[in-house]
Formats: structure tokens, C-alpha cells, sequence
């Protein structure tokens, strides 16, 4: 069994979304993203479905040209290769559920 917490030990990015990965399983990865307002993660694609869930704050999500609100406790699931983007509204806690063959790597480097 591994077990984390999504509160505790949180850090913040000064210019940048901090990123870390809770739970790393047999089958799935679990990343905890902290957002300050109005930081970003630019336009990017997953090589695999995943599910974003908003655990505090609220989030623009751009999907296909669309934008949309996410406040807290809304989830988002999209399937492999559809491009989007987050934009912080206030600070922010996402929590991303990344199929066990994604790599971390890809996320860190969309938030540089």
C-alpha cells in the first residue's frame, strides 16, 4: 500500500506551477499541481488519457478552443492527444491522474 496526502507539504512555484508526484503504482500515477493565480500551463497534449481534478480553488481550462470554469471539486477526463491548457484564476490545487506509461517529465517541462 502506498498512501500521500494532497495537503501536506505543499510548495509553491514563483513563476511556475510546482509539481510533484504523490503516488507512482503498478498501474497509475497521482500528481499534486500547485497553481498561484494566474500562472499557466500553456496548450500541450497527453500521450494517454487523464483525469484533472480541481481540489481547491479554480481553473480556466481551454479544451478545442473552448474555455471553461473549474472550481473546486470538478473533475475533467480527456482522452489521449486532445490539446488544452490551465490557466489559474486563484491559487489552485489540481490533482492529475496520469496513466502508468505517461511520463512525468512531459508535465514538468509543460510548466517551465
Amino acid at each position: 500500500m502506498e498512501k500521500a496526502s494532497i495537503f501536506e507539504n505543499i510548495t509553491h512555484g514563483d513563476s511556475k506551477p510546482a509539481i510533484t508526484v504523490l503516488l507512482n503504482t503498478n498501474t497509475i500515477k497521482e500528481v499534486r499541481i500547485v497553481f498561484r493565480e494566474n500562472q499557466e500551463m500553456k496548450e500541450h497534449k497527453a500521450g494517454y488519457p487523464i483525469v484533472v481534478e480541481i481540489v481547491e480553488g479554480s481553473i480556466d481550462f481551454g479544451v478545442l478552443g473552448e474555455r471553461h470554469i473549474l472550481n473546486k471539486g470538478m473533475l475533467v477526463a480527456l482522452e489521449a492527444s486532445v490539446p488544452h491548457d490551465l490557466i489559474a484564476i486563484e491559487d489552485s490545487i489540481v490533482r492529475l491522474s496520469l496513466h502508468k506509461l505517461d511520463n512525468i517529465s512531459r508535465v514538468e517541462q509543460i510548466s517551465k
